[in-house]
């Protein structure tokens, strides 16, 4: 298998770039490059701040200059296609942007779209939003949703943005709402879970265990029907599957839901011509990065979505 050397890189630091990890900072830098070979070059001194050697864990700080040593891969690691702007997903992506600045993007992620690549996947809304926007010098993820979630999906276009909104979502001021068609009828009087959830690290499960982290969910019920309730829920926290396994926990498990879900409450829904998650991050309410205003952003729900309800109604 032939090869493939990189060339040498000088990178200088500046305001907007500082304060990350120098690890961090390399992982984004060389994103064809294996997190191994990134920490290879870190452990022995090949990569270089100010000429000197430094430990990953060195947080960049501004005229901060880095040297980048030249990489040797197989060439098939690195020769990967592009992501083109024109492929049929990716370019849809671009009518589901809600809002864009020169800080920030928000996008309405459509379901069944990864966030990222990754565990088979070619390409998420990251890499797809990457090649919409070419020209932009930074596009990182502010938080996470899950692949099978729609709704309101936060992109920083710069590092100062992405340290000040995940701030925000470190202290809890971020306001995210989430509309849900659960099982049954939910008990209007029950409007907070505060349950411990933990995390099996081999099938990704997450359950409820008093040994697991501090988890809570806000709950409002918008609309109730005869064998199925929509509501609003409100993380307080920011743990993985967070909502689908509080609503189970409950008893009223999320429509559509394949880990946490009820077979007999999707077939009903199915019949209804629902054949996805019934999560959608509905409004976000933040404080902008640069301008400090308050915004709020609301996200419309698929029409597939909104033809479920109908047919309830009736």
């Amino acid at each position: 298998m032939s090869e493939i050397r990189t060339q040498v890189q000088f990178v200088n630091i500046d305001e907007d770039m500082a304060g990350q990890r120098i690890d961090n900072f390399l992982r984004n830098k060389l994103k064809d490059i294996p997190k191994s070979v990134v920490y290879r070059i870190l452990r022995k001194g090949e990569v270089r701040v100010n000429k000197k050697r430094i430990k990953p864990e060195y947080k960049l700080q501004p005229g901060d200059v880095i040297r980048i040593p030249p990489v040797t891969l197989p060439q098939s690691d690195t020769t990967q296609e592009p992501l083109s702007p024109k492929l049929a997903k990716v370019s849809q992506l671009e009518q589901c942007i809600l809002f864009e600045d020169d800080a920030l993007l928000v996008l309405n992620k459509p379901s069944g779209t990864a966030v990222h690549g990754g565990s088979g996947l070619k390409f998420g809304a990251i890499e797809a939003l990457r090649a919409l926007r070419p020209q932009a010098r930074f596009l990182e993820l502010v938080h996470r949703i899950d692949r099978d979630t729609s709704g309101i999906l936060l992109v920083a276009k710069k590092r100062s943005a992405l340290r000040h909104l995940q701030a925000q979502f470190r202290d809890k001021s971020v306001q995210k709402h989430y509309n849900a068609l659960v099982m049954g009828t939910w008990d209007a009087k029950c409007r907070n879970i505060n349950a411990p959830l933990l995390k099996n690290e081999v099938n990704s499960i997450v359950r409820v265990n008093p040994q697991g982290k501090a988890s809570e969910t806000r709950f409002k019920v918008i609309e109730a029907f005869s064998q199925a309730t929509l509501i609003q829920a409100s993380p307080v926290t920011g743990r993985t599957h967070q909502i689908r396994v509080h609503t189970q926990y409950a008893g009223h498990p999320i429509a559509w839901d394949d880990r946490y879900g009820d077979p007999r409450f999707d077939a009903y829904t199915g019949k209804l011509g629902l054949d996805r998650l019934f999560l959608h991050a509905a409004q976000i309410r933040f404080i902008h990065p640069i301008s400090n205003e308050v915004m709020t952003l609301v996200a419309p729900m698929e029409q597939k979505l909104e033809n479920v309800l109908a047919q309830l109604r009736l």
